[in-house]
């Protein structure tokens, strides 16, 4: 199977484990990035039934409006029973990066609001230690350098996402060559830097399920 029949199989997955929800009546919280956009379309086969979404992006929310599904905004709908995302990294606690696709200050806010995290995702994803991937982080655009400085302090290499806003309207530098030994201890240090709005290590709420493609089929990997 190749990168996207695998994302294919794990969109396929959280849907089934989704359903329930659906069918209770209850919104559905939905992330962004290619394997999210996988779920999205398979969605669209339930958009009679789906009372409504929750979107962490633009893009997201713009592709479940194309497929006839309503979205709402957070503040109105509450709580949310579950939230479906893919991960750029995640390691054996669920402890998650992700930021590739620059909206990770809105999913992490989506993931707080729900009750259970579901996270989608290629067993390339899977690694044993976060930092392989490059730690987005979302800054103030006045603060860049200044944040740039602090990250250096850490031992990261940050580097400038050049031609890149958030939907917030700020800026996002990826912190090359730091291997994270402790996320939930870097998290809560690099989001108490002055200038950030918040950093793409989901340790403090990680995803309480994995489901990871496989050649094999969908393995289940629970927090």
């Amino acid at each position: 199977m190749n990168q996207d029949q695998l994302k294919q199989a794990v969109a396929a997955a959280a849907i089934e484990q989704v359903k329930d929800a659906i069918y209770d009546g209850e919104i559905i919280g939905i992330g962004t990035g290619s394997t999210a956009n996988c779920f999205i379309d398979l969605l669209a086969d339930f958009k009679n039934d789906i009372k409504a979404t929750v979107a962490s992006s633009e893009a997201s929310a713009e592709r479940l409006r194309g497929h006839g599904i309503e979205v709402m905004d957070l503040n109105s709908a509450g709580t949310l029973a579950v939230y479906v995302d893919g991960a750029d990294e995640s390691n054996h606690r669920l402890e998650l990066i992700k930021g590739g696709g620059a909206a990770l200050t809105r999913e992490k806010i989506v993931a707080a609001a729900s009750k259970k995290f579901i996270c989608i995702a290629d067993e390339s994803k899977l690694v044993d230690q976060l930092g392989a991937f490059p730690l987005p982080v979302e800054v103030i655009p006045m603060a860049r350098s200044y944040v740039a400085r602090e990250l250096l302090k850490l031992g990261g290499n940050p580097v400038y996402r050049e031609g890149v806003v958030t939907d917030n309207g700020n800026i996002i530098l990826d912190v090359y060559d730091f291997m994270i030994a402790t996320p939930q201890k870097t998290e809560e240090t690099i989001n108490g830097i002055t200038g950030v709005v918040t950093n793409g290590i989901f340790a403090l709420r990680p995803a309480d399920l994995l489901l990871l493609g496989t050649p094999e089929g969908v393995r289940t990997l629970q927090r």
